[in-house]
């Protein structure tokens, strides 16, 4: 009886392994996906046809809020990147912050800002997948967002842990914030109770957008 149970411990215990090794190639997979169709998109959109526009080539801050103003992303569309220079990774972002866009990639929560609205950024992204390692950040470092209408660098200022129930982290902050959330603890194992959040701002003294 012992060695029977004994033997189906030992199964249970590698369909866990196995389990767990394929939600992490499958995520693999699935972020990979997604990554080749935001290098896609940021590479069309700085695609310029000089025919249609004898400026192109100097892709001033008008014409940046001009596209921004066109840019209307619908949920679980690829929208950019993310980079993180001291993990040196780089990201896909994925417009909502469902499941299913997380398993893809960053999720951008969707009714905050986007780079030049001069409001609150948010993303947000697994701890043990597309967050790995960002236990290493701290004050003083930054991320790098890239979207169809430009690049925007923000340095980390600031640091929090707050429940992961508590929504305050959301609102109106008056003025260009990239807040980046995650669970935390980051070794936790299982549902993490709390989340750390980030709270980046834009580079100042620095050309961040595309010139």
């Amino acid at each position: 009886m012992r060695r029977i149970l004994g033997t189906l411990l030992i199964l249970a215990g590698m369909g866990i392994v196995a389990f767990a090794a394929f939600q992490f190639i499958e995520h693999r997979v699935n972020m990979q996906e997604a990554m080749a169709e935001a290098n896609t998109l940021i590479r069309q959109s700085s695609t310029v046809d000089p025919s249609a526009d004898e400026h192109a080539d100097q892709a001033t801050y008008q014409n940046q809020l001009l596209a921004r103003a066109k840019f209307d992303p619908q949920l679980d569309e690829v929208i950019g990147v993310l980079e993180v220079p001291k993990l040196e990774a780089e990201l896909p972002i994925i417009e909502g912050t469902e499941e299913e866009m997380l398993a893809r990639g960053v999720g951008h929560f969707s009714g905050t800002a986007f780079p030049m609205d001069n409001e609150q950024i948010l993303l947000s992204g697994h701890r043990d997948t597309v967050f790995r390692n960002f236990d290493k950040l701290a004050v003083g470092d930054r991320f790098i967002v890239t979207l169809p209408y430009g690049t925007f660098e923000y340095e980390i200022k600031s640091t929090d842990i707050v429940d992961k129930d508590d929504t305050s982290v959301i609102r109106s902050m008056g003025t260009e914030v990239l807040v980046v959330s995650t669970c935390y603890p980051f070794r936790y194992v299982g549902n993490a109770p709390e989340r750390f959040v980030f709270y980046a701002y834009p580079v100042e003294g620095e050309d961040s957008r595309d010139s």
